[in-house]
């Protein structure tokens, strides 16, 4: 496994304080990491699921928008902010892993930039606003 830019390996550092749900991606679109209070609207702890490549996630993850009609996934505020490099927000819907009730989310995104203005992935923090 190829070493992580600093950038990175901060980010995730980081995100263990923080007590709102966060995601990173690498710039490949692999999720790289997500943080405690993720993984309990994921439905799975980071340390079971590990690193998952970019076309898996669209697989495991099943994601709507609040309307139940599924949301393309360039649509998605992380994905936006990784191939479009810019911030992106969106309410959706999100089957945990762990159990069959939908939750709305709020999820923001915005794309990771390094040192020579060097793209490195995106991060997203989303929280529960409902659940249907």
């Amino acid at each position: 496994m190829a070493q992580h830019p600093i950038e990175l390996i901060l980010l995730k550092q980081w995100a263990t304080y923080i007590a709102i749900p966060v995601w990173l991606m690498d710039v490949e679109g692999n999720l790289v990491f997500y943080n405690e209070p993720a993984e309990a609207l994921l439905g799975r702890r980071f340390d079971e699921a590990g690193i998952i490549h970019a076309d898996e996630l669209a697989d495991l993850f099943e994601t709507t928008g609040l309307d139940g009609e599924p949301v393309p996934t360039k649509e998605l505020p992380v994905v936006v902010a990784l191939t479009e490099h810019h911030p992106a927000h969106r309410p959706l819907r999100i089957q945990p892993l762990d159990r069959e009730e939908w939750l709305e989310i709020e999820v923001t995104a915005i794309p990771i930039e390094g040192e020579g203005a060097r793209h490195l992935g995106a991060m997203a923090v989303f929280w529960e606003t409902a659940r249907t």
